[in-house]
C-alpha cells in the first residue's frame, strides 16, 4: 500500500524529531538502541523518514529519551535551551568546550579573572584527582575508567564552584552523561576553530604527536571534528577563533556572556 503525501510528511518530521532530541542529549543511535531494546536498523530508518513502525517501538524510544511519546508524535514541543535564558549579565559556571588547541585554556585563564571567579581545567582536575598524567590513567586504567574520574571531577566542580570558568576536554561530548550533566549545570561555549587552525596550535604549543607517524593526521582531525560539531553545537554560545587574536576573541566572549 502507498504513501500518501500527507504520510510522508509525517514520517518525515517524525524522523526529525526523533534526532533533533537524540542530538540535543548527546546520545548515539548505539547507545539509544541499547537503552530503549530498540536496533539500531529501525531507529536509523525512522529518522530517515522511511519507517513506519510499530507504536510500541516508538513508545519504547520515547521512554529511553524520557519524553512523553506525544513529543514525537506531535508538532515541535521540546524547546532547546536558548541562551536568552541565561543572558544577559549570566553569573555562574561557564564551560568551555570544543576540540584540542581551541584556546579553550588560553581563554579561559584570562575569562576567570574578568569574572571574579576560579579556573579550573577538567583535564588538571582528573590528573590531580588520580595523582597521575592523563597518559598513566589511559594506560593504567583505560578510557572507561578517565571517563569516570572525569565524571566524579566534574561533579566536585559543580558541588563545591557556584561560580567558575570550566575548560573542558575534547573528547568530554562523547561521555553522554557526563556532557549533559555539564550542560545542565553551565552556560556552555564552543569554542570553534578551523582543523588546519587546531593543529597548527597544537604544534605551536610543542606538541609534536599528532604528526608523529601518521602522515593522515589532518584528514583524522577533519573527521573527529566532523563527528563532533553536531555536539559541540548544543552549546549556548558559539565563537568563531581562526585567524581571530586572542583580545578580539576574549572581548566577543565576555560580551557574549553578559559579564
Amino acid at each position: 500500500m502507498s504513501q500518501s503525501a500527507e504520510d510522508q510528511a509525517f514520517l518525515h518530521a517524525l524522523g526529525q524529531r526523533l534526532r533533533l532530541m537524540r542530538a540535543r542529549r548527546g546520545m548515539t543511535r548505539r547507545f539509544l538502541a541499547a537503552q530503549s531494546g530498540v536496533s539500531e536498523r529501525y531507529i536509523a530508518a525512522v529518522e530517515a523518514g522511511t519507517g513506519n513502525g510499530s507504536i510500541l517501538l516508538l513508545r519504547a524510544l520515547a521512554e529511553a529519551l524520557h519524553v512523553d511519546l506525544r513529543m514525537l508524535l506531535e508538532e515541535e514541543t521540546e524547546h532547546p535551551r536558548r541562551p536568552a535564558d541565561r543572558l544577559p549579565g549570566y553569573r555562574g559556571r561557564v564551560a568551555l568546550i570544543g576540540l584540542r588547541g581551541a584556546g579553550k585554556s588560553t581563554l579561559g585563564r584570562l575569562l576567570a579573572p574578568r569574572l571574579g571567579v576560579p579556573f579550573v581545567e577538567l583535564d588538571q582536575a582528573v590528573e590531580a584527582e588520580a595523582g597521575m598524567s592523563l597518559g598513566e590513567i589511559m594506560e593504567l586504567r583505560g578510557q572507561g575508567g578517565f571517563r569516570d574520574l572525569e565524571r566524579g571531577v566534574l561533579e566536585r566542580v559543580v558541588a563545591t564552584h557556584p561560580c567558575a570558568v570550566l575548560a573542558a576536554g575534547g573528547g568530554i561530548v562523547a561521555e553522554t552523561r557526563t556532557f549533559a550533566r555539564l550542560l545542565e549545570t553551565c552556560l556552555t561555549v564552543w569554542i570553534k576553530a578551523s582543523p588546519e587552525e587546531h593543529m597548527r596550535r597544537v604544534i605551536e604549543q610543542g606538541d609534536l604527536r599528532p604528526m608523529r607517524n601518521n602522515p593522515r593526521s589532518m584528514g583524522d582531525l577533519r573527521a573527529i571534528l566532523a563527528s563532533r560539531a553536531a555536539l559541540y553545537a548544543l552549546a549556548d554560545i558559539q565563537i568563531e577563533t581562526t585567524r581571530r587574536d586572542v583580545p578580539a576573541v576574549l572581548a566577543e566572549l565576555v560580551a557574549a556572556i553578559g559579564a
